[in-house]
């Protein structure tokens, strides 16, 4: 089966290498001459754990090509992908889908047969419509049906998402377009993985509803961890309490700094845009969105305030810049404003985030030290930060950040140290929806 992917960015790149693993002939069309000859020559132009090596292999096993030219990847497709980016439109928070209705109008001058238009990309109630009257319009005569397949990808788990999903949504009112979505996701039924077929409007709100609900969960947990603090409770108790009820479950109730990334921020102020335009807001979405942007604005206050209320003169070292750990994404990571509030406020900053860097540097305050691992960003620093949890920052002992760091307050974002062992290492720990720890200094032994 062949089949075209428009667009070689991140949904992209992966659904069209894990389509050919899958045994499809898949063609990626991107139009940026840089990323095409990086693709080309076999470099990644994101970060995501087995993706090279994926890319790789289909390539070498003539499954998976790239080119810039849509109607070289268009001859004898039977299902084209619109997998470009929606960013938030400037302005309002509704989605930019001039990418998506763009590729649509050149896809219909460009094809000679029937296909299957599939939206990946993330885009609202409505699109798919859009989508088929501007191909009418640009070609009264072609033959075609469009489809709503929307993406649930974890960056950092996104291959194994795609090949063992929790669900595949498809929206289309054609059986003719279903019939060649199920020969396409031939390879999940075999492994019984939910496939749901549904109309086009409901896919496309499927996945605004599906983050903006995941979206809500973490926002619920990090306000029950302020009242947590306050009331002199923990948070991971509250959390493990309440997530073994198996309406709420376990899963997105981990307390940190505010959620980022490519999906919930933009995805939950283009749903409350999207309710309001159809006269049915969504005021618990709303909040989600309120909360969050003012918790990450909030996080440089606590390390201030951890500090003794100024960070002025003080050397701070931050481990992890992007938004969670096993991508290399900046988008709306926390790191952002923390860093640039402790920059501002006069901080000496020196951080440390293992593939993250150099995305984050043309984001981030000039001036800011980046060093080669995490305990080279911890020497001499008056305080540590965590923003990011990657399992390289849990390795290290508490003895090994004594033994460079100048002051003695570590303030963790995300909880991902004992609290009992930086007391005994002779740290005052900061966390998030626990008590807040004192070394006992003494006594000489913390």
């Amino acid at each position: 089966m062949r089949i075209a992917m428009i667009g070689g960015g991140y949904v992209g790149l992966v659904s069209g290498a894990c389509f050919a693993e899958f045994g499809s002939d898949v063609t990626v069309v991107e139009t940026d001459p840089h990323k095409l000859a990086a693709l080309r020559e076999g470099h990644m132009p994101i970060y995501e754990p087995g993706l090279e090596t994926l890319v790789t292999e289909n390539v070498k096993a003539g499954r998976l090509s790239f080119t810039g030219e849509l109607a070289e990847a268009l001859v004898g497709a039977e299902a084209v992908f619109i997998a470009v980016g929606t960013p938030t439109r400037r302005g309002d928070g509704h989605a930019d889908l001039t990418y998506v209705y763009a590729a649509a109008e050149q896809v219909a001058r460009a094809m000679t047969g029937y296909a299957v238009i599939v939206t990946k990309s993330t885009v609202p109630v409505g699109t798919g419509r859009r989508i088929s009257a501007i191909m009418h319009e640009a070609r009264p005569d072609l033959e075609f049906d469009v489809a709503s397949n929307p993406e649930f990808l974890r960056e950092g788990n996104a291959i194994g998402d795609f090949m063992r999903p929790d669900r595949v949504v498809i929206g289309t009112e054609s059986e003719r377009a279903r019939e060649v979505l199920r020969r396409l996701y031939r390879p999940l039924y075999l492994i019984e993985a939910p496939i749901l077929f549904t109309g086009l409007e409901t896919a496309e709100l499927i996945k605004y509803a599906a983050n903006a609900f995941l979206a809500m969960k973490v926002t619920f947990i990090n306000e029950m961890a302020d009242l947590c603090e306050k009331a002199g409770a923990d948070v991971h108790d509250v959390a493990h309490g309440i997530g073994l009820d198996g309406r709420i479950g376990r899963k997105f109730l981990h307390p940190g700094p505010g959620f980022g990334g490519s999906c919930f921020p933009k995805d939950t102020l283009a749903l409350v845009r999207i309710a309001h335009d159809h006269g049915a807001p969504s005021r618990l979405v709303e909040q989600v969105v309120l909360v969050n942007d003012a918790r990450k604005a909030s996080m440089a206050r606590r390390i201030e305030a951890a500090l003794g209320g100024t960070v002025r003169g003080r050397t701070i070292a931050i481990l992890g810049l992007t938004f969670k750990p096993e991508t290399d994404d900046m988008r709306d990571s926390p790191s952002l404003p923390i860093v640039a509030r402790l920059v501002e406020d006069g901080a000496v900053v020196r951080a440390f985030d293992p593939e993250g860097m150099e995305q984050a540097k043309p984001l981030l305050p000039a001036g800011m030290t980046y060093c080669r691992d995490a305990l080279d960003a911890a020497r001499g620093a008056d305080a540590l930060v965590v923003i990011t949890e990657w399992n390289e920052f849990r390795a290290i002992e508490p003895a090994q950040l004594a033994a460079v760091m100048r002051g003695r307050v570590i303030v963790d974002l995300r909880n991902i140290y004992d609290p009992a062992a930086m007391r005994l290492a002779g740290f005052d720990y900061h966390s998030i929806g626990r008590p807040i720890i004192r070394a006992n200094r003494d006594t000489g032994t913390g």
